[in-house]
């Protein structure tokens, strides 16, 4: 099986890459070199050949969220994902062998901030004009529409489409989200953040590669599809969780102001931690999938001993 990732030199494409060894796997990044073919994310050009003759393409491509909310990063946010994902799709529609699936990253943030219910496919509430949340929130609501809908108005009749609305993917690689989350549990500073309410998603990293593979072998799946584990916690709970599976009793907790602060100290947006994302994924559980992490502190046990077994 022939594998193209565009976008595939952070973490995710990482963890995918590793998973796929067996088979042909071509990633795409803006710097080539070291097995990575180079393109811009904008413009067609020799790359798209890789495409040509593919099985499945996974585009991972977009500008990190991990950044302070400015206009600029926004903006960035938006050409990224929408221009990646446009010529994507236009190099799919010129191959004479185009790949029988096309599996592009979206994201959980494209529901609504709730407390009372989970967001799943069918009948989830998509975001953006919820009251009583900070109105720049909307911008990342808008982002995501704007990323499926370049993937929607693509013209790949022969191509399967699917939108992976992914949660947070906690994987032990350095550098993630996890390893972050870790850290400050270790500096006993994993706490309630503004009491703790918002619900929090996320996916174990093997349980995000299980996906995959289901995607890749299942025909009749296509269209948005939550990546996420079952069980969705509100964060002082997930943190709790945490605190256990390290063996840390304490851990502070922040108001909103001194996660605001945090936030700005990380070079991150309180958004981040301030949303409540209860997302659920209907489809999956409807399609039979069976997680091997649905429960989070299972799943932080095991990430915690990959970690600390990790160079």
């Amino acid at each position: 099986m022939k594998i193209i990732i565009p976008g595939g030199t952070g973490q995710i494409g990482a963890i995918l890459a590793r998973a796929f060894h067996e088979h042909e796997v071509i990633v795409l990044g803006r710097r080539g070199g070291d097995g990575v073919v180079a393109w811009d994310g904008a413009t067609l050009g020799p790359w798209a050949q890789t495409i040509d003759g593919a099985d499945v393409v996974i585009n991972l491509a977009g500008r990190s969220v991990d950044c302070r909310y400015t206009r600029a990063n926004l903006d960035e946010m938006m050409r990224s994902r929408v221009d990646s994902t446009r010529v994507v799709g236009a190099a799919i529609a010129a191959a004479a062998r185009p790949p029988r699936l096309w599996l592009q990253m979206s994201t959980a943030t494209i529901y609504a901030h709730r407390f009372d219910a989970g967001n799943d496919e069918a009948t989830g509430v998509i975001g953006g004009d919820e009251p009583g949340v900070p109105a720049y929130w909307a911008n990342s609501v808008a982002i995501a529409r704007a990323w499926e809908a370049a993937q929607a108005e693509a013209v790949t009749p022969r191509t399967r489409r699917v939108a992976l609305r992914t949660a947070m993917v906690m994987s032990p690689d350095r550098g993630g989200v996890f390893e972050v989350l870790l850290r400050l549990v270790r500096r006993g500073l994993g706490g309630a953040i503004a009491g703790g309410a918002q619900y929090l998603s996320w996916i174990h990293d093997r349980d995000l590669v299980r996906v995959i593979e289901l995607l890749i072998a299942r025909d009749d799946l296509d269209g948005p599809i939550n990546v996420c584990a079952p069980e969705p916690l509100p964060q002082r709970e997930f943190m709790a969780a945490l605190r256990r599976a390290q063996g840390m009793r304490v851990g502070l907790p922040a108001t909103t102001w001194m996660a605001s602060i945090g936030a700005w100290a990380m070079r991150t947006d309180p958004e981040l931690v301030m949303k409540s994302r209860r997302v659920v994924p209907g489809r999956l559980l409807g399609a039979g999938f069976r997680f091997d992490f649905s429960s989070w502190p299972a799943a932080a046990a095991d990430l915690i001993a990959r970690y600390s077994r990790a160079p």
